[in-house]
């Protein structure tokens, strides 16, 4: 495989990764790299699981694909390459956060920081053709980003899942609710956020005030 997933997720996920449908995944994506342009980076399609060991997540976001722009994503949900253009979804983020917690709209679009806090910042499709929004869905990254939620409801505790409309509450039905705690809104895309259903969520503050009470390190947003 040309790609390496961090220690801790790989000992987790090693089963899942001898199925044959993830080897028919990887074939899929060599040859996707090695015939078009597609994103993120090899050497980021894992940097999700890179910057956050299973052992760490206390929070989960689930995103779609990544962003399919030139130099856009960097293996991230919602976040882009420092120095990039802010998308609509994560300037609504950014946006909620200011009112939320009272922070200054930050400069960078870059959430790497928020990962390596323990926030796995997940896209439920982990790799995309430029330009070509979904071209790399029903390959069998659904079913490997499901296993991961998966794990993660059965192996942990108390993580906070944050859904952002639709699709990520369906990806939700995966976890335990008896063992962690689940935050949904709208998605904060401007069609949704303009409706009404992604602004004024405080899921920000709620996911801190939740860390807080069992003890665990608020995420510094």
């Amino acid at each position: 495989m040309f790609v390496a997933i961090q220690e801790s997720w790989k000992a987790v996920l090693a089963e899942e990764l001898e199925k044959p449908y993830f080897e028919e995944l990887i074939a899929f994506v060599q040859e996707e790299y090695a015939t078009t342009r597609c994103y993120p980076a090899k050497k980021e399609i894992f940097t999700a699981f890179d910057h956050c060991p299973f052992d760490q997540v206390k929070v989960v976001i689930i995103g779609q694909d990544p962003y399919h722009g030139p130099e856009q994503a960097n293996g991230l949900c919602f976040s882009v390459r420092d120095g990039m253009k802010h998308p609509p979804s994560l300037i609504n983020i950014f946006k909620e956060i200011e009112a939320d917690l009272g922070k200054t709209y930050p400069q960078s679009g870059d959430l790497s920081a928020w990962a390596k806090q323990g926030v796995l910042m997940l896209n439920a499709t982990l790799t995309v053709r430029a330009h070509t929004a979904g071209s790399h869905k029903k390959k069998g990254w659904e079913t490997f980003t499901d296993a991961v939620i998966s794990k993660i409801s059965a192996e942990q505790e108390n993580v906070v899942f944050l859904l952002w409309g639709g699709f990520a509450k369906k990806k939700g039905t995966k976890i335990d609710k008896k063992k962690h705690h689940i935050l949904t809104s709208g998605h904060p895309s401007p069609l949704s956020a303009n409706r009404g259903y992604w602004f004024g969520n405080k899921h920000f503050s709620q996911t801190n005030a939740y860390l807080k009470s069992i003890g665990k390190e608020e995420v510094e947003w």
